[in-house]
């Protein structure tokens, strides 16, 4: 194949400048010296894949040897969706770091602030409601005509009286 000495000299030129941007400390002109170097990989993909030649499907008649290689266009699609994927997450650091840097000193701690304090206003609901329901069960209780159940009390109330001495032990542990 004869290489066309214009790719040959944009190839190279690409690969230079992507190179040198991508040494710069900003995350945005790494990304663009990403960009230019995925580009110089691809057109140097193409110029080693070989001469042009017919398309790669063997039909009858058809001589191996003016076949292009179909493995090097599989290379640069494959380039071109990695760059892609690459691009987007580098997009996205960008983004995050722009977003932190407009926070300031605060950093990363906003969002935690505002979810524990709806945390904790959640919590605060169901401690009310919880205390609201067990006071409308003693009122039912209160209310009830039923006689208790004097072997029932004295169980509850035996039980309630050893979860009681286990806590102390616990608290003195």
């Amino acid at each position: 194949m004869t290489a066309s000495l214009t790719l040959v000299v944009l190839m190279a030129v690409l690969f230079g400048a992507g190179i040198s941007i991508m040494l710069e400390r900003s995350l945005t002109r790494v990304l663009i010296g990403f960009l230019l170097v995925g580009n110089a990989v691809n057109i140097l993909i193409y110029l080693m894949s070989g001469t042009p030649g017919l398309a790669p499907i063997l039909n009858e008649g058809v001589d191996p040897a003016e076949i292009s290689d179909p493995l090097p266009q599989a290379f640069v699609l494959t380039a071109i969706v990695i760059n892609l994927g690459i691009t987007a997450f580098m997009l996205a650091l960008i983004y995050r770091s722009w977003w932190l840097a407009q926070l300031g000193a605060k950093g990363d701690l906003i969002d935690d602030e505002e979810e524990d304090a709806q945390d904790a206003e959640e919590a605060a609901v169901l401690i009310r409601s919880s205390a609201d329901d067990d006071r409308a069960i003693q009122e039912i209780i209160d209310a009830s005509d039923e006689e208790p159940d004097e072997d029932l009390e004295s169980e509850a109330s035996a039980r309630d009286a050893g979860e009681r001495d286990l806590d102390d032990e616990e608290v003195r542990r």
